[in-house]
């Protein structure tokens, strides 16, 4: 992967391309993206993957919190959405079907009964034109792509642009805009899994973890929400205060927890006011990494890697087993088109789909 181009912006940030490899004869580009903190980003226009985010420790130790793999090839192949953008509808649309304006729409089904992440061929999938940025304060990329009329079974052309942005705050901005020129239903988010001991160390159950959710969505048995609004008081799901992830994890007792073999729950974010919030906070003591998210989203999609099963081999040769990751996946409810109660999803000609999220990092020293 030779350096094709490298900028600085200000106050100490940096930002690099590199030739990935190809897909065809279609070039793909890794960008590398750091700042004064040595706090460093690489992704990918292919997916729109961020394959590392290297972060430092309480005593200055780098190490790549993210799973992924070492190369594009391996990628090319994910079937666990290592760190891609997911769309045009994140998590699960019930028997992969949705009525809009009269009109039944039926989609992919890749999850069993289900539709899930957009289809087999959804944005994790795609080739984004991109263009990396510089300003005072930050470095970034801007990706773009079109999802076509009817591909995957959804309507209308929509023209989806993302943004990644790290600053000198440590922080990586996840910006998304979508425009359509006919009514369809849209769900962004990212499905980076973190670990911060490091991508390649094992078990998450000792990161505590907060969540800002007095509610959940429950699910049935192929992990679509019921309908239901349930209250995390006296449950595995109440995080309002700071607990280890491991704690409450294996309580099968539990019909949710048992259904899902651990968390994979949309959380209904406590929001006050517009604007971006604090969704949750993950603590990792023996290192004191911190990493927070803030979203102007309403449900956040709390996952423990259940279904890693030993069957994926990640950077350094490394085995990614059930639970050696967490995802805090932003988005809207799953299923919303087919639940009346839910945030509607649904996009019409002429409005203008924003979302951003945000995931901090910083250490705690004590």
């Amino acid at each position: 992967m030779d350096t094709v181009n490298k900028e600085q912006g200000g106050n100490g940030l940096s930002i690099s391309e590199k030739n990935y490899g190809f897909i065809g004869d279609q070039g793909v580009t890794l960008f590398q993206l750091e700042n004064k903190d040595s706090m460093l980003l690489e992704l990918t226009n292919y997916g729109g993957i961020i394959t590392k985010i290297i972060v430092p420790d309480k005593n200055g130790n780098l190490d790549d919190v993210v799973l992924g793999y070492d190369d594009l090839a391996q990628y090319i192949d994910n079937t666990a959405y290592f760190g891609a953008l997911v769309g045009r509808f994140a998590n699960r649309i019930a028997h992969g079907e949705f009525t809009l304006n009269d009109q039944v729409f039926k989609l992919e089904t890749n999850n069993g009964p289900n539709a899930l992440h957009g289809g087999t061929t959804g944005f994790d999938k795609k080739i984004w034109t991109a263009a990396s940025f510089k300003s005072e304060n930050g470095v970034g990329v801007k990706l773009h792509g079109v999802s076509k009329n009817e591909e995957e079974g959804y309507p209308g052309n929509l023209q989806v642009t993302v943004t990644y942005t790290l600053n000198i705050e440590n922080e990586l901005h996840i910006g998304f805009h979508a425009e359509t020129d006919q009514s369809t239903v849209v769900n962004f988010t990212n499905h980076s899994y973190f670990n911060l001991k490091g991508s390649d160390i094992g078990s998450i159950t000792n990161h505590i973890v907060q969540i800002n959710a007095s509610t959940f969505t429950p699910v049935d048995e192929t992990s679509i929400p019921t309908g239901e609004i349930r209250s995390v008081s006296n449950t595995p799901f109440d995080f309002r205060k700071p607990l280890p992830i491991g704690k409450r994890i294996n309580n099968i007792s539990n019909s949710q927890i048992k259904i899902s073999n651990g968390y994979d729950h949309n959380f209904i974010l406590d929001r006050k006011e517009d604007g971006l919030q604090s969704a949750a906070t993950v603590y990792e003591p023996s290192d004191g990494r911190v990493l927070e998210v803030l979203t102007t989203q309403p449900g956040m999609q709390f996952y423990t890697a259940n279904y890693l099963d030993g069957k994926f081999k990640g950077k350094n040769n490394h085995v990614y087993s059930s639970r050696d990751a967490f995802c805090l996946e932003t988005q809207h409810y799953p299923d919303a088109p087919n639940q009346a109660d839910f945030p509607s999803t649904v996009l019409n000609l002429g409005e203008k789909f924003k979302s951003t999220t945000v995931y901090k990092f910083s250490v705690r020293k004590d």
